[in-house]
């Protein structure tokens, strides 16, 4: 293996060791022996790394038993693709934040990632002004190109990523469960929606049991994955303030959406106008923050026509290969596999390499085709 592919696959086996939380993996990263971790003993953990012993156990056992080509095929099948710290592909304004993910599992338009992105968060019951605000700020910004990230929950979450899909810069949702499972059940089909025009995203590995305290930590990537979060009705302990708390930190931009003194649901959002938010009333309140640096006027239709016949500049011989056999019609991996041979690996590298090239998408069940 390349030695780009040797660290991303021992970066995603430590994330995915049970006990080993993101300071340790800090200290494997800084401590930078790739290519030994595999042969490493508890103790050389405990030495190299300055791991506990039950953590130094837990690594060797992991690495020991390690299957990356089972683990890339098993991604591959659920339409996974795993993206790391190290990847080209990984968001430059995440990477800038305090405790960026180590590993994100992705389903979708994976260019999104890299798109100028506004956050929107809120309650999860909010009043019919709160939800028709949240909508109609999503669609307004997506129109104009511009991604809209947010949690998937129930209430302002939900209607911001329904409004987003309505224009071109479609939507981010960022879950504090594992890529693969839906949660709440009732968002079953917008999570749907989301994997075939928008981009699911999670760092929780498949597999992991519900906890609610993987929520919080997913608000973090969600302010860092944003120029601005808009709060637009919260509580006074709403978990969305966390998000907006978090933005602060960042030194990133918060705005919030005024609401009647009476409302406990705009209590939350009235408190961070008088600590220094942004009121927004309208959409164009949100852009004038970001003269000449967001489109402000809307985007143009996307041409699939015209998408579809683009000519193979910047390609690599494989890449080439892969993007003639989709020319043609929509595949899933395992035919792409039959048809060029290539090894899963290699194939996973190349699928990769095209999406962030926007040359291909992937749609759920694991298919692809050129954009």
């Amino acid at each position: 293996m390349k030695e780009h592919d040797i660290r991303k696959e021992a970066l995603v086996t430590l994330h995915e060791t049970p006990g080993i939380g993101w300071q340790s993996v800090r200290k494997a990263v800084e401590c930078g022996q790739w290519s030994a971790y595999e042969r490493f003993t508890p103790e050389a953990w405990m030495s190299s790394a300055g791991l506990k012993p039950e953590q130094g156990k837990a690594l060797s056992n992991a690495f020991t038993s390690m299957d990356i080509e089972a683990r890339r095929a098993r991604m591959m099948k659920l339409g996974i693709t795993v993206i790391c710290y190290f990847d080209e592909a990984y968001p430059e304004l995440l990477k800038q934040s305090p405790q960026p993910p180590w590993v994100l599992y992705t389903i979708g338009r994976l260019h999104l990632l890299n798109q100028q992105s506004i956050a929107i968060v809120g309650t999860r019951g909010p009043t019919s002004y709160g939800r028709r605000t949240a909508s109609q700020l999503g669609e307004k910004l997506s129109l104009h190109g511009i991604t809209v990230v947010s949690g998937l929950a129930r209430g302002v979450d939900a209607m911001a990523h329904e409004g987003a899909l309505k224009g071109a810069g479609s939507t981010i949702a960022v879950l504090g469960t594992p890529v693969d499972r839906v949660y709440p059940a009732e968002n079953r089909h917008l999570f749907q929606e989301i994997a075939a025009n928008g981009l699911i995203i999670s760092e929780v590995p498949l597999g992991t049991p519900f906890h609610p305290g993987l929520f919080p930590l997913r608000n973090r990537i969600i302010a860092g994955l944003s120029l601005g979060t808009v709060v637009v009705e919260a509580a006074e302990r709403s978990g969305s303030l966390i998000t907006a708390d978090q933005a602060l930190e960042m030194s990133r931009d918060v705005f919030a959406v005024p609401g009647p003194i009476s409302s406990p649901k705009s209590a939350g959002t009235n408190g961070l106008i008088r600590q220094g938010a942004k009121l927004i009333a309208s959409f164009e309140d949100i852009m004038e923050e970001y003269e000449g640096l967001l489109n402000n006027t809307p985007a143009a239709p996307v041409n699939q026509e015209q998408a579809a016949v683009e000519r193979e500049v910047d390609l690599t011989e494989n890449e080439a290969i892969i993007y003639r056999i989709l020319l043609h019609e929509a595949r899933t991996t395992d035919q792409l596999h039959e048809l060029s041979s290539f090894p899963f690996g290699l194939l996973h590298s190349v699928l990769i390499n095209l999406t962030v090239k926007r040359k291909i998408e992937q749609h759920p069940g694991s298919i692809y085709s050129v954009l």
